[in-house]
């Protein structure tokens, strides 16, 4: 998944207004990347597709994820209830590609 302005446009154009200043664009690739490594780590990718060629993620585990990578890392807390936003944003963009 290319981590490009775009994406990042796409995701803040979906954030609620206060969100969008918190979460800038470095924050917001950070983020991204966190994505790109819960995809490439957890075994999510190595599923069998269902007959519509998707595959099931968990986005709360994916939300645990990039909680307990940012505060590993230091990048800051941020609540489960904002990332998910971000988490479905990515999604949508990510299918968007595919259409």
């Amino acid at each position: 998944i290319p981590l490009d302005s775009h994406l990042i446009e796409k995701i803040k154009n979906t954030l609620p207004q206060d969100l969008k200043e918190k979460y800038t664009d470095d924050i917001l690739y950070y983020i991204l990347d966190v994505i790109n490594d819960y995809f490439t780590t957890s075994g999510v990718l190595d599923q069998e597709p269902d007959a519509d060629g998707c595959i099931d993620i968990d986005n709360d585990a994916l939300v645990a994820y990039i909680i307990k990578e940012a505060k590993k890392d230091k990048i800051g807390s941020f609540p489960a209830d904002e990332l998910i936003l971000i988490v479905e944003a990515e999604a949508d963009y990510v299918d968007s590609l595919g259409e």
